[in-house]
């Protein structure tokens, strides 16, 4: 008899365990739709400082209103982490055109790539060679390329569902382009946007040098998609057109910035940190709105809903608005070699660095253990349209964080529309929709409660 009434007793307390997830899942969501903040946070990022590109004036105005803004939410620590980080300017508007023939020109848009080197004084301007890839360089050879601009003309793959994926096919042009390039005896390098829309908007980003001496480093821009096509239809014809352009770009030595850091200390184990957090610095040419402010809203808006909705955490909950993703992953690198340093024992790390679309799920860097727990409560999202659990990739600024028993994950946004804007000056907050940006923040939140909750498989284990 007494069995019969303890398992009656158990019973209801299990039913009384799922209904209290669902109830706090409901919560984060009916708290961040009503009562967001992060919609509000990211106005002040995008349309109060601008773009925040490493190094500069507004990264350091970033950094202090963000500071402000954790220390009013009442968290029970907040600071600063100092990163030296790398400064590149890109200065007076760039200018370009395609000379047909002497007098007769089509002005073209382009932009600077991040950490360029400038074009010698008024401008380079000389013939065009049109590759698909930089595997072509070789087969070409120093004859044909010598003091020529190569054009790099591969489009994203436009049938690709995923457009992440079609980044990472063409994206190499664009980050070691140039470096390729001035092993034949380059001139400069003029690279196609990454974008799968046809628009006159030049997509900025990241570009390396890797080991090659300063001497021999050459000017790399970004050619709209628009004005890339214009090119090649112009090439097909003929051949001995010239391109000239002028930018006036300039690399100065690092400076100091910082990672902006909050957290809530956990109830019952603070000493297992989950971190949860955006890059705070991003391009000039727009304001950052979905690179990555959105992902810095949201991840302060995650601590928010807990505090908002009453829910204490049992392990230590952080978040960390990463400096330098862009253009040097300093602030991640920084990040993790402090942890280290300090023995800290992170348990999840997640970050949003995808934009502030619908929020489809997430992508798992994690052990098959951990990937399957965390597909049990694929269900307590299936009312918000939350669907996508993926073993893949996580975010750049939290990779480096990367160890035995430590769970990474991104946030998975719908792709369709990021690329439109990615590094380009359509960037802004009227591209943001706030219902959008505010369900992406409660999944977050839904997603770092059930790990604070319940744990990693990993720590299952060691409890075991």
């Amino acid at each position: 008899m007494k069995s019969f009434l303890a398992l009656l007793f158990l019973f209801p307390l299990a039913i009384i365990a799922q209904v209290s997830d669902e109830e706090q899942l409901k919560s984060f969501y009916d708290t961040s739709l009503l009562e967001g903040q992060s919609y509000e946070w990211l106005d002040h990022l995008s349309n109060q400082i601008g773009g925040r590109l490493s190094g500069s004036y507004n990264a350091e105005r970033a950094v202090r209103y963000t500071e402000s803004e954790l220390k009013n939410m009442g968290l029970d620590r907040v600071w600063l982490q100092p990163v030296m980080v790398p400064k590149w300017t890109r200065g007076p508007k760039e200018y370009a055109y395609i000379e047909s023939k002497p007098g007769a020109v089509n002005a073209v848009n382009i932009c600077a790539l991040g950490g360029s080197v400038a074009t010698p004084d008024g401008g380079l301007k000389t013939g065009v060679i049109e590759v698909k890839g930089i595997e072509e360089l070789e087969k070409l050879g120093r004859e044909a390329i010598q003091g020529k601009i190569v054009f790099y003309n591969r489009p994203m793959q436009a049938n690709l569902i995923n457009t992440f994926e079609a980044y990472g096919g063409c994206v190499d042009q664009r980050y070691s382009g140039a470096a390729e390039a001035a092993k034949y005896g380059a001139a400069g390098v003029i690279v196609r946007s990454m974008n799968l829309r046809i628009d006159d908007l030049p997509h900025t980003g990241s570009m390396s040098y890797g080991d090659l001496p300063a001497e021999k480093r050459i000017p790399a821009a970004a050619i709209s998609t628009q004005d890339a096509e214009l090119l090649s239809s112009m090439l097909a014809l003929d051949d001995s057109i010239k391109f000239y352009f002028n930018q006036k770009c300039q690399v100065f030595p690092d400076v100091q910035s910082y990672n902006v850091i909050g957290e809530i200390t956990g109830s019952e184990f603070p000493g297992q940190i989950i971190t949860v957090g955006g890059h705070l610095d991003s391009w000039d040419l727009g304001d950052g709105a979905h690179d990555d402010g959105a992902g810095c809203v949201q991840s302060m808006e995650v601590l928010r809903l807990f505090k908002e909705t009453g829910y204490r955490p049992k392990r230590t909950i952080r978040v960390v608005l990463f400096m330098n993703e862009e253009n040097g992953l300093r602030g991640g690198r920084k990040y993790a070699e402090v942890a280290k340093e300090k023995g800290e024992q992170h348990i999840f790390a997640l970050e949003s660095d995808a934009g502030g679309f619908t929020p489809r799920g997430f992508s798992f860097d994690c052990s098959d253990a951990d990937f399957e727990r965390i597909q049990s409560w694929k269900s307590l999202f299936e009312p918000y349209l939350i669907h996508y659990f993926e073993q893949g990739g996580s975010g750049a600024d939290i990779g480096p964080l990367k160890g035995e028993g430590v769970v990474l994950a991104g946030l998975r946004p719908d792709t369709q529309r990021y690329f439109d804007h990615h590094h380009a000056a359509n960037d802004t907050f009227e591209h943001v929709n706030r219902r959008e940006l505010e369900l992406g923040a409660a999944t977050m939140a839904s997603l770092v409660y059930l790990i604070d909750k319940y744990g990693t498989a990993s720590l299952q284990k060691i409890k075991g």
